[in-house]
């Protein structure tokens, strides 16, 4: 095993590059154990160093991980790997809340969640004058279509730490949020976005919210603004291949990885050009596909001399540390620069789920909220966030 890994690697030739942890921080001493007990004797001792430079609470500002991106299902992970601990916190939370319901439970427990793992990384927040250790915490994913619920738990949740910022959907509504967060200083991470429009939107939601915020004197100091990219949900889970079938056109594994691709580094360009204060997030990164006999990933080597977030969840983490051709990976300087090929650019305009996803304009907000991508991951995400709601059930039933 290297002594570094190839995130590490990657961020060394990206200049303003955060790697962001995508999961609950309270889990990740867990995870580093897991690791160490599956790795090969001789690997042990590299890969501790590589855990103590990825979180290190005694040197924060020289740590690899810069933030964190969680959601209630990604909360329920935190809880099932420490069941005793969180049975105590919930037991806490029924006593001194007589006659809550399910639902009371599961929020008041999530953002018990939410304030432990934002606490991890108070110290880079305050070490990098709040430029980084932001932690993520997330809307109820039921509620992407509800402007006023999610108003109302985005401010609850903002409440908990200095250092949380707001994922609100990209929903028709959603953009209605994130101009009112922006607007009182509450910083955002703009998720379930798959598509340029929806990109672009939150650019502008931000602007307007930016430009009220400044009229009214608020501080703005601990403000900030991801736009995230949920990638292989586009591609995969989104049925780009089935689209392009429509039209008689078959794509390959790596095909559908420029297509994510090609939506990402327009997003990024367009944030450049125009001088904007957002800052682009990669996320639901895969490894692969094979190209000429090689394993590639191309989501992280397209990426390179990018100033952007790369959010990795443990299991990308595990298979990148793991990754047998580590050799066969070079990161060239600036590649986030560099076109996608013509002839595949050629054959993709030709899909008109791609050629619309790439356009400034290609869908009105009224059309976000029937996106096949957005349809499918907000199923995934609020069938997940009913199984902690079960969970705080269960405990309600056995106190």
């Amino acid at each position: 095993m290297e002594e570094k890994n190839l995130i590490e690697k990657l961020v060394e030739i990206s200049p303003g590059m955060e790697i962001w942890w995508d999961s609950s921080p309270v889990i990740f001493n867990n995870w580093c154990r897991k690791m160490l007990d599956k790795a090969e004797a001789g690997d042990r001792e590299t890969l501790q160093r590589q855990f103590d430079r990825m979180y290190d609470n005694n040197a924060p500002g020289n740590q690899l991980f810069r933030g964190v991106t969680t959601n209630p299902p990604l909360s329920l992970q935190a809880i099932q790997d420490d069941p005793p601990y969180w049975e105590g916190v919930t037991k806490e939370i029924i006593a001194e809340n007589p006659g809550l319901d399910k639902e009371t439970l599961f929020w008041l427990l999530y953002k018990r969640v939410v304030k432990r793992g934002s606490d991890m990384y108070l110290p880079l927040f305050e070490k990098t004058g709040y430029k980084e250790g932001y932690l993520s915490g997330q809307v109820d994913p039921r509620s992407l279509f509800d402007k006023d619920a999610m108003i109302k738990q985005a401010l609850e949740i903002a409440k908990i730490n200095p250092n949380v910022m707001i994922k609100v959907p990209g929903s028709k509504e959603g953009y209605d949020v994130i101009e009112f967060l922006t607007s009182k200083g509450i910083s955002t991470n703009n998720t379930l976005t798959f598509i340029l429009p929806q990109l672009v939107d939150c650019t502008e939601s931000v602007k307007r919210g930016l430009e009220t915020a400044k009229k009214n004197n608020v501080d703005l100091s601990k403000w900030r603004s991801v736009i995230t990219h949920m990638e292989s949900r586009y591609g995969d889970l989104g049925g780009l291949r089935d689209f392009a079938a429509e039209k008689g056109i078959e794509l390959t594994d790596m095909d559908v990885r420029w297509a994510e691709l090609a939506i990402f580094k327009k997003a990024y360009k367009y944030l450049l050009d125009n001088n904007l204060p957002n800052k682009m997030l990669s996320c639901s990164l895969r490894v692969g596909p094979v190209v000429d006999g090689v394993t590639r990933i191309p989501h992280l080597e397209e990426k390179a001399g990018a100033g952007i977030v790369v959010t990795c969840p443990p299991t990308f983490i595990d298979q990148v540390i793991n990754f047998s051709e580590q050799d066969k990976i070079v990161f060239v300087k600036d590649r986030i620069l560099e076109d996608i090929p013509k002839d595949v650019m050629d054959k993709l305009m030709r899909i008109p789920y791609f050629e619309r996803a790439y356009a400034v304009n290609g869908y009105s907000r009224d059309e976000y909220n029937t996106h096949p991508a957005l349809q499918r991951t907000a199923e995934q995400f609020s069938k997940a966030t009913e199984e902690m709601v079960s969970f705080a059930d269960n405990c309600l039933k056995n106190a």
